[in-house]
């Protein structure tokens, strides 16, 4: 497992996918602003390429349960996906449930994949991509020195309307890790 200051990254475990499903996956609104596609409900039992608990053939994307350090409880998902080997590149991604929200963890996830795709994968640039309206999300990704690049105006069809999309990054040589960062 992956450590931060209040969270830890483990591997997707069986038990994780109905309650992952029932409270992100199958919100109508927070899914739709989450994904970038419309919300599609999935049959109870279905393989959710979302939610797969070991894939060894999608090698581009690696996910995580996030849970409490406190306690192990189940908190949210998390993902690097689009790994780019060659350009050595990736993007960040994350969904806290409802109840889990507010509380800092967005903030230590991202600080916890940030430790991950620098230091244990290598990476030399990590992005992500979040609805301008997300405060949350852009001031967890603020907080662990991701820069504001750009704006992508009208470009995520939400619930009937479009939406701007902020274009975050940061460089290896950029981020500074919290002391005693991701141990695990």
């Amino acid at each position: 497992m992956l450590r931060g200051g209040k969270v830890g990254l483990r591997a997707r475990h069986e038990e994780d996918i109905p309650v992952l499903r029932a409270e992100l996956y199958n919100d109508v609104v927070n899914s739709s602003r989450a994904e970038s596609g419309p919300w599609r409900p999935v049959a109870p039992g279905a393989k959710d390429p979302r939610l797969v608990v070991d894939d060894n053939k999608e090698q581009g994307s690696v996910p995580f349960s996030v849970v409490e350090l406190a306690g192990g409880t189940l908190v949210g998902t998390a993902t690097l996906w689009g790994i780019d080997t060659h350009n050595r590149s990736a993007h960040l991604g994350l969904g806290l449930r409802p109840a889990a929200r507010g509380k800092g963890y967005g903030t230590d996830v991202v600080a916890v994949l940030c430790h991950y795709g620098f230091v244990v994968r290598g990476l030399h640039r990590l992005q992500i991509e979040t609805l301008a309206d997300n405060a949350a999300m852009l001031r967890s990704a603020e907080r662990n020195g991701f820069v504001r690049e750009g704006v992508l105006r009208g470009a995520g069809w939400v619930m009937g309307e479009f939406l701007d999309e902020v274009v975050l990054g940061l460089l290896a040589e950029e981020w500074k890790p919290a002391p005693g960062d991701a141990a695990g």
